[in-house]
């Protein structure tokens, strides 16, 4: 790769939940989730001065460097953090193999928000950076394509360095592509594991004996709808407020995983046998259970957007829920028929929910 005028560029996915959310948190749990053709794109070119652009945040020509296994980007601003982490995962792995790291400039640029507002879809967009730059850098020095399931371990491990919590879907989502379903690695196994393993090798060998992911395919006769209430949440803070549930009421907690649990299984059965009833009353169980939890932990989950969406998909024949943490960003509804599908997005629109026109995409992190 390290051609004159030769060029890289990577396009990562980003993703949407569609349920399971908070269960996934724990072990064992599972939770269905999709890639979906809105894109972050990393370029790399060869460069005598190593440099980065995250045109997002307006921050061009960052000087970087590689010493003592860290990746440090010269610049005040905190939101370098996630790139900062993947960048240094990225080259402690190359390192370990012999790998010599090479002089290159990057560019990160991202299509997952709104282009005319800047709002936030919730569509996943620093785990997607994470995994763009890690494919990037692979790929760049590897003169190869990575695994998906090599990328999906490294972007983890970053994502989790940088950030100290979260169950990795949405990093799943973007490394593999498609829909998936999937059981979290379990964040606090993977920080210890991290700072107990010798090297970065040791770790990537190592039993992640929570994680799996599966592809999956989602029936021919479902409609697949998705709004956008105008609003952005914070994963975080709803996260926090859910785990204090735990802390506080581990018996309504628990009452939440057992519902949870139920309703994506029949979730996934109804997809494994073809059977629609049964995928949308999945989806309506854990629409019903994430109210509850919601209400329980005293922060609300479906706001009345949120709920107006959901409420005109049920009315219409089908099911919808929140996508991801709630508080606002998207929700996604499953319609029976095109008909109803259509209906629904003339409805969202009177309610002034924006219909997106976001679809499944096979693919995760792949060079163009």
């Amino acid at each position: 790769m390290n051609l004159l005028n030769s060029k890289l560029t990577i396009q990562v996915p980003g993703k949407l939940m569609i349920a399971g959310e908070f269960a996934v948190l724990e072990p064992f749990h599972k939770l269905a989730a999709m890639a979906v053709n809105r894109f972050v794109y990393i370029d790399i070119n060869p460069s005598e001065n190593k440099n980065i652009s995250l045109e997002k945040f307006q921050l061009r020509d960052l000087k970087w460097f590689f010493k003592k296994d860290r990746v440090t980007i010269i610049s005040e601003d905190n939101r370098v953090n996630f790139v900062q982490e993947a960048m240094t995962i990225a080259c402690v792995y190359l390192n370990e193999n012999q790998i010599p790291i090479e002089d290159i400039s990057i560019r990160v640029k991202s299509e997952l928000d709104d282009k005319t507002t800047g709002k936030k879809f919730g569509l996943g967009s620093s785990a997607a950076v994470s995994v763009g730059i890690i494919t990037a850098m692979l790929q760049w020095h590897l003169k190869k394509t990575p695994s998906s399931e090599l990328v999906f371990k490294l972007a983890s491990i970053a994502h989790v360095a940088a950030q100290g919590n979260g169950s990795g879907a949405d990093v799943a989502a973007s490394s593999y592509g498609g829909v998936l379903q999937y059981s979290s690695f379990q964040a606090d196994w993977l920080r210890e594991e991290y700072q107990r393993s010798s090297t970065l090798m040791a770790l990537l060998h190592k039993d992640w004996k929570f994680f799996s992911a599966k592809k999956i395919e989602l029936p021919n006769n479902l409609y697949l709808c998705i709004g956008w209430t105008g609003s952005p949440a914070s994963t975080g803070n709803l996260v926090e407020k859910i785990l204090d549930l735990k802390d506080h009421n581990i018996e309504k907690y628990q009452k939440f995983l057992s519902d949870s649990e139920e309703a994506v299984s029949n979730f996934l059965t109804g997809i494994h046998q073809g059977d629609l009833q049964l995928l949308l009353k999945g989806i309506r169980q854990n629409r019903a259970a994430l109210v509850t939890v919601g209400k329980e932990a005293k922060t609300e989950l479906e706001t009345p957007m949120i709920k107006k969406l959901c409420d005109r998909a049920e009315e219409l024949g089908g099911a919808a829920k929140q996508s991801g943490a709630g508080g606002g960003d998207c929700g996604i509804a499953f319609m029976p028929t095109e008909e109803s599908a259509e209906n629904l997005i003339r409805a969202w629109r009177t309610e002034g929910i924006i219909p997106l026109e976001l679809k499944p995409y096979q693919y995760g992190a792949k060079a163009l």
